[in-house]
């Protein structure tokens, strides 16, 4: 049922999140309020990137993402940072180095953000970047000095890597990439579940009729 793109409407098909907003009775978009916009950004770029033969794998997951959402900055850095940690290992040379950069980034801003002594850096950071000793090293310089600006680097930053990341481990030279995306995009919304206090049951429920809909607007194959 899920296909790559946007989609006029059911008939047409659906991605990721305009399945989600159409079952969280918004109008067909893929761009719906329900989610979080980065979250959401992250999903599609996970859908459009996933083979067609494992993206159907990603279904169970789209009611996890309706209603979450915040206007807390915070959300947008940590799930810039999983994406940039995720995909630095694994992605081609052309891109740890922006990979890098923004792992610094993101955890600069997070000092800022979360009121840490200046210099703190995650363990699973500290990890990511340990497996590019020469690329964090350079990115270790290349950010010396700079003044990170929190409004901008959300509104700007964020996207950019969260972009660069997926696109990263879909060229990685693993076996493994479809379960990659799968794994990156479960764990960051598993992640902002746990920032917004949800549960597994606070799970939004899917609408039978709505499910049914659906089936019924899916083109035939």
């Amino acid at each position: 049922m899920l296909g790559r793109g946007k989609h006029r409407n059911p008939r047409k098909g659906a991605c990721f999140m305009e399945l989600a907003s159409f079952l969280a009775g918004e109008r067909w978009t893929d761009h719906p309020r329900c989610t979080h916009p980065l979250l959401a950004m992250l999903a599609r770029a996970v859908n459009d990137l996933t083979s067609d033969q494992a993206r159907p794998q990603l279904a169970p997951l789209i009611p996890s993402v309706i209603g979450l959402t915040s206007d807390d900055p915070r959300w947008d850095v940590r799930i810039a940072l999983r994406a940039a940690r995720t995909a630095l290992p694994v992605s081609p040379a052309d891109r740890q180095q922006t990979l890098a950069v923004a792992i610094i980034g993101c955890e600069r801003m997070l000092d800022v953000l979360d009121g840490r002594p200046e210099g703190t850096v995650d363990t699973a950071s500290t990890e990511a970047l340990a497996a590019v000793p020469r690329t964090a090293e350079w990115a270790r310089a290349f950010c010396a000095g700079t003044h990170l600006r929190p409004k901008r680097f959300v509104r700007d930053a964020t996207p950019s890597v969260v972009s660069t990341a997926v696109q990263g481990i879909s060229e990685a030279f693993v076996p493994d990439v479809d379960a990659r995306l799968r794994t990156l995009l479960t764990e960051t919304i598993d992640e902002a579940r746990g920032w917004a206090g949800r549960t597994d049951d606070d799970a939004a429920p899917l609408a039978r009729e709505a499910w049914e809909e659906v089936v019924k607007a899916a083109p035939v194959r």
